[in-house]
């Protein structure tokens, strides 16, 4: 396990890019403007986003609104409609989780613990392929998510929030039945593969979804 630490706050009027643990996920400061009316955020950075080889175009931005001890996750959407996603919290307080379902990453299986909330003004950057959820640390917690491809339900997936050996606040939080049956990480036959800084895939082969292979070489 591994808890990302969060970049301070800066009177820089540039949007702060740190890299998390796991391989393309990103840790974003967001610079904060205020004055006696209250705070004026700035939270997408076209050239910003460009320079790290981040996602600049996004298809949906929608929020949600959870109350006391709620956890969602983990949810993430399958191919051909797997989408990078850009997370923060500006009312309340999250853990925010995120897994790596990427076969071939150096990170597969591992989880990242990141702290958002409205007033730390931080983000995470998340890529295809790696499952994201999280818990109410401070309520009500007013969550927004961008994504690069609209949400599509026959794509929708995710895997079980205590399966996979997180450190979670509670051990019996409020979660929704639709959560409640996602799949273990244990049986999770992921479609993801890690593409490597190179450019080269990893170990997975595109003959292995074919053949029913999942994550960890078990066939389906």
């Amino acid at each position: 396990m591994s808890t990302a630490q969060v970049p301070r706050p800066s009177s820089s009027r540039a949007i702060q890019v740190t890299e998390a643990k796991l391989p393309g996920c990103f840790i974003l400061q967001f610079p904060v403007f205020h004055d006696q009316r209250g705070d004026f955020v700035k939270v997408m950075q076209h050239s910003i986003f460009e320079a790290h080889g981040l996602e600049t175009r996004f298809s949906e931005v929608f929020y949600t609104v959870s109350g006391k001890d709620v956890l969602r996750g983990m949810h993430v959407q399958l191919p051909p409609h797997d989408h990078a996603k850009l997370v923060y919290c500006v009312s309340g307080a999250i853990c925010d989780m995120a897994l790596d379902l990427r076969v071939g990453s150096p990170m597969f299986g591992k989880h990242e613990v990141y702290e958002l909330s409205g007033l730390a003004h931080n983000a995470v950057y998340l890529p295809s392929g790696v499952a994201h959820g999280f818990y109410v640390r401070e309520h009500p917690a007013v969550v927004v998510y961008h994504v690069s491809t609209e949400h599509d339900v026959a794509h929708d997936a995710g895997v079980l929030w205590n399966s996979f050996g997180a450190p979670w606040p509670i051990a019996n939080p409020v979660v929704s039945l639709r959560d409640m049956g996602l799949e273990t990480f244990e049986t999770f036959v992921s479609p993801f593969r890690y593409v490597r800084p190179e450019g080269e895939f990893g170990y997975g082969r595109k003959s292995d979804v074919a053949a029913g292979v999942s994550d960890t070489g078990r066939t389906a």
